[in-house]
């Protein structure tokens, strides 16, 4: 049985809550990433994507002086580096999410998956349900 901790990208690129959110959209587009965790020290407290600055700052003309915080879901879905990779599939089909922040024992990050890397080493069967349902309307974000 493959875990995450296989396939999960180690290296994370996190900003604190009070980063200023025009730093954070530059980082995005540098890395070429759509969202990013959000921490105090080692502890994951929000996640900030690319349609959060959009839909939560841009639209409603609030960008200017905006810092992460403003932004960022603070009900972060997470995994454990210890799951395994077909479990982690499903709740990520199940909460419409294409990447989840991985955590350890402690709590702590670790790491970041994406749909991508699951399903390089889970059945077919698993990653094309996933997949549909992550792309089924329904869940607002």
């Amino acid at each position: 049985m493959t875990h995450v901790r296989d396939v999960m990208t180690e290296h994370v690129t996190t900003v604190p809550p009070d980063a200023p959110l025009a730093d954070v959209a530059r980082m995005m587009r540098d890395e070429d990433i759509g969202s990013v965790p959000v921490a105090e020290g080692e502890r994951l407290i929000g996640m900030v994507t690319d349609r959060d600055i959009v839909i939560r700052c841009v639209a409603d003309g609030r960008a200017e002086g905006a810092r992460a915080r403003d932004v960022m879901s603070g009900q972060v879905h997470y995994c454990r580096e210890d799951q395994a990779v077909d479990d982690v599939l499903k709740d990520m089909g199940e909460l419409q999410v294409r990447r989840l922040p991985v955590v350890d024992e402690n709590m702590h990050l670790v790491g970041i998956v994406s749909l991508g890397d699951l399903s390089r080493t889970a059945r077919p069967a698993e990653t094309g349900e996933s997949l549909k349902d992550i792309s089924q309307p329904g869940i607002p974000h």
